[in-house]
């Protein structure tokens, strides 16, 4: 019986969550920049003797609870990790499915993100995607580009190797044509050609479902960012787990390889 109002719990926790308790959260420090990595959407739908795609639509209906938390408590920029460029390796109707996700996600959502303020980006090698899903994405970035509120940036088609890979040859390109000015390459330098430009790096990644790894993601920006990890599946990721890892964040002494 305690196991089964815990899941109910997480799965309504936003109806517990007090303005009070909000201001007191937001008032010791949270994250200006949180990053997660959404992860076991298959294995849910497994657990449940369901197709995978199922999981995935669970998936997104928590990206919109999520999205709603993180504007609420004022985060500035919350990085999503939707699809890598390795996922094209998984199996064609999974992959097509994944691919019509952003444009049943923004024509739900878009109308509610715009009026939010939020603004939407899209981080990734938006060229090699499907032309349905990037007029979605790039109508959605249009939408909204001049909106000011919380950032929802989403890792669509992305991979921090190749995004390295790509920032350097920007550079090398811009020293070539004179565009940028002889002399040492710098950190800030080589961070100004990256798809992150514009942000300030994660303060905190959160990752789903157990695994603890990377994934290739935002290696170059998660240099001192503090890592959170849960088991619980990401169609099962509550407002409470949310609140959980900003509070563990906070307990967290930040020195950047200091004192």
């Amino acid at each position: 019986m305690k196991a089964i109002w815990k899941r109910w719990f997480n799965k309504n926790a936003s109806a517990y969550i007090d303005s009070e308790s909000i201001e007191e959260m937001k008032d010791a420090g949270v994250p200006r920049h949180v990053a997660i990595i959404m992860d076991g959407n298959g294995r849910w739908a497994n657990k449940r003797s369901l197709p995978r795609v199922a999981g995935h639509y669970e998936g997104m209906k928590v990206v919109q609870r999520m999205t709603r938390f993180a504007d609420r408590v004022g985060i500035d920029i919350l990085t999503l990790y939707a699809f890598s460029t390795e996922n094209w390796k998984r199996p064609e109707t999974e992959v097509d499915y994944l691919m019509k996700l952003p444009v049943e996600f923004l024509d739900k959502f878009l109308p509610e993100l715009i009026e939010k303020n939020v603004r939407v980006n899209i981080m990734g090698e938006l060229e090699k995607l499907p032309k349905h899903t990037r007029n979605a994405v790039e109508s959605a970035m249009n939408e909204t580009k001049e909106n000011t509120g919380l950032v929802l940036n989403l890792a669509f088609n992305y991979g921090s190797r190749a995004e390295i890979v790509q920032a350097a040859q920007y550079i090398l390109d811009d020293y070539k044509q004179g565009r940028l000015p002889e002399g040492p390459l710098t950190e800030e330098m080589f961070s100004s050609h990256l798809m992150t430009k514009d942000m300030v790096d994660p303060d905190l990644l959160i990752r789903t479902s157990g695994e603890i790894r990377l994934s290739n993601f935002m290696l170059w920006q998660l240099a001192y960012s503090e890592f959170w990890f849960t088991d619980v599946l990401w169609p099962d990721f509550s407002e409470a787990d949310f609140i959980e890892a900003i509070k563990e964040y906070q307990r967290r002494s930040r020195r950047y390889g200091g004192l």
